[in-house]
């Protein structure tokens, strides 16, 4: 079985895939400094849950944009699962061309999406994440990886406000009523989630008339489907992208050789 690790600005997800369907997708919140320990004492329990255990691995393929938690999460494959994972990194085969000036620069959740949505759905389309950032990635016909655009992700909008200006509380995310708020917090959930409605419709209108040719929206991340309940200019939702995207990429690639010496026997395997 293969495990897949995305490590996030703000989650880690961890999910078992068992070559025909996903068996379990656990999180916990991102914190460069924790031990290998720490998330195998974590992990082998919920795995547990399942009916799974660490045995059951046999491929491992991790994509992070927080290049300070590898050293763990590696430690982690290595000495509770003994096996040497894969790295998700622009030099490995794609099976689609990055058109980047510097392919080096670009996030491995962005080739990740890139590389589920057009496994999923063909091309061309956009793929809009929902995360820390809000990025929206443009992908050719043919598969090939054209660029896209970085916003600020809701959260940090919110926190951003918040600090900035004194007298504005904390607030959650939701969908207003209406778009003129009569209080605070009404305004700002509506400034907030209308705004980036508008964001959306925005890049995409813009970013169709730059491309010339009907482009494809598809969107993923925990705030997808609330705010896709807002525009009608998303298409397609799917939880599950930079998974898939991690999964496809296992499989495209030969599995690392796990050096004897970085093995640990987990007593009781």
């Amino acid at each position: 079985m293969l495990l897949v690790v995305d490590a996030g600005n703000t989650n880690v997800v961890f999910a078992v895939h068992d070559g025909a369907s996903w068996r379990g997708t656990w999180r916990i919140a991102t914190e460069p400094q924790r031990t290998s320990d720490e998330y195998a004492v974590w992990l082998i329990t919920l795995l547990s849950f399942s009916g799974l255990k660490p045995s059951d691995i046999d491929r491992a393929v991790i994509g992070t944009v927080v290049p300070a938690a590898l050293y763990h999460l590696r430690r982690l494959c290595r000495e509770w699962f003994t096996t040497e994972p894969l790295v998700a990194r622009s030099t490995l085969d794609w099976g689609f061309d990055i058109r980047l000036d510097n392919p080096a620069e670009v996030g491995a959740d962005r080739l990740l999406n890139t590389l589920a949505a057009h496994q999923g759905y063909g091309g061309p389309l956009i793929v809009i994440d929902f995360g820390t950032a809000t990025t929206f990635d443009v992908v050719a016909p043919d598969g090939g990886y054209l660029g896209g655009v970085i916003a600020p992700g809701i959260n940090l909008s919110l926190e951003a406000l918040h600090k900035a200006a004194a007298r504005l509380p904390r607030i959650g995310i939701g969908r207003p009523q209406a778009v003129i708020g009569r209080s605070t917090i009404p305004a700002m959930q509506s400034g907030i989630y209308w705004g980036y409605v508008g964001l959306v419709e925005g890049l995409v209108a813009r970013i169709r008339a730059e491309h010339d040719q009907p482009l494809k929206v598809i969107a993923t991340g925990g705030l997808a489907p609330m705010l896709a309940e807002g525009t009608t200019v998303i298409e397609r939702i799917d939880p599950d992208l930079t998974l898939n995207g991690l999964r496809l990429l296992a499989d495209r690639n030969p599995t690392p050789t796990l050096s004897r010496d970085r093995i640990r026997t987990v007593e009781g395997d």
